[in-house]
């Protein structure tokens, strides 16, 4: 696949952010090439005149020297909301490298989200950051259902990478996102994750704008024998699979030594304390928190 790569110039690189789980969003990159079918982050091609295909194309900022880093101790900034920080053109390019480096010696409380393992790269910049903490989005163990959705690296080289930053002391999760009613092992994943992450995080498949019709038609033709259940979700708005799910899950984690949560991002844990699970299949109930992973 041909990626369309060019440099842009941005005024700043840092912006504030109405999130749940930060105060400022971090996006070094327009675009992702990554190119999920799942991906809300499409959106942005209204914003950006992009007319290539998601996934297709790639803008690598160029911004300022942060000036005055300390502005952001004490603050929450999200690096990746809308793109993967971590995506192979980082390589080459640096930005997100060099975003950690201008707030290196502040006191930023940073949240990286990726698929990548390149940040392996970034461990020991990404250790000087007191509550750093990174998250790695894994869906499914089947390499095969892995590739009809993404371009990203395996996941076994993103569990590796998780075990690599939790046996240096940072925080890591494990976002199970997002899950696929009849196709993600939520069950399976825990199991496997539970050594490597401190905590596990769950997120609804939720279909909107033009990637909707890309994934119906996806398990129409791959797996037809859930059709049935895809539309009762997805166009009769049933939400009886998510709430039994949410039931099932709970009673996994309680079986399992595991604390179950709804809707917090930020639980106040001892980092060698088994990882919690948070549900967060309800949006419209996520509230900001204050407290701390």
């Amino acid at each position: 696949m041909d990626i369309q790569v060019k440099e842009i110039k941005a005024k700043g690189i840092i912006t504030k952010s109405d999130l749940p789980a930060c105060e400022y969003s971090v996006n070094p990159y327009v675009g992702c090439t990554h190119g999920c079918k799942y991906c809300y982050a499409s959106f942005m091609k209204r914003f950006t005149g992009h007319q290539e295909p998601w996934g297709t194309f790639v803008d690598v900022k160029k911004w300022p020297k942060i000036k005055n880093p300390e502005k952001y101790d004490g603050k929450e900034l999200f690096i990746g909301s809308v793109t993967d920080p971590y995506l192979p053109q980082e390589k080459e390019y640096e930005r997100t490298r060099a975003l950690l480096l201008q707030l290196c010696g502040s006191n930023a409380k940073i949240s990286i989200s990726t698929k990548s393992d390149l940040i392996l790269r970034d461990l020991e910049l990404i250790k000087t950051f007191q509550d750093a903490r990174v998250s790695w989005s894994i869906n499914t163990l089947d390499e095969d259902f892995r590739a009809d959705m993404d371009n990203a690296v395996s996941i076994k080289r993103r569990l590796d990478a998780m075990k690599a930053f939790h046996d240096a002391g940072i925080r890591t999760i494990c976002f199970i996102s997002p899950i696929f009613p009849g196709i993600t092992d939520v069950e399976a994943i825990i199991k496997t994750v539970m050594d490597r992450c401190n905590l596990i995080w769950l997120e609804n498949l939720n279909l909107r704008g033009s990637y909707k019709a890309v994934i119906m038609d996806y398990i129409h033709r791959n797996h037809p024998m859930l059709s049935g259940m895809y539309e009762q979700i997805y166009d009769k708005k049933d939400k009886s699979f998510w709430q039994a799910l949410d039931r099932k899950l709970e009673a996994f984690a309680r079986q399992s030594g595991l604390e179950y949560v709804v809707n917090n991002d930020r639980l106040e844990r001892p980092f060698s304390a088994p990882p919690a699970i948070v549900n967060f299949f309800y949006h419209e109930k996520i509230r900001k928190s204050a407290s701390k992973c």
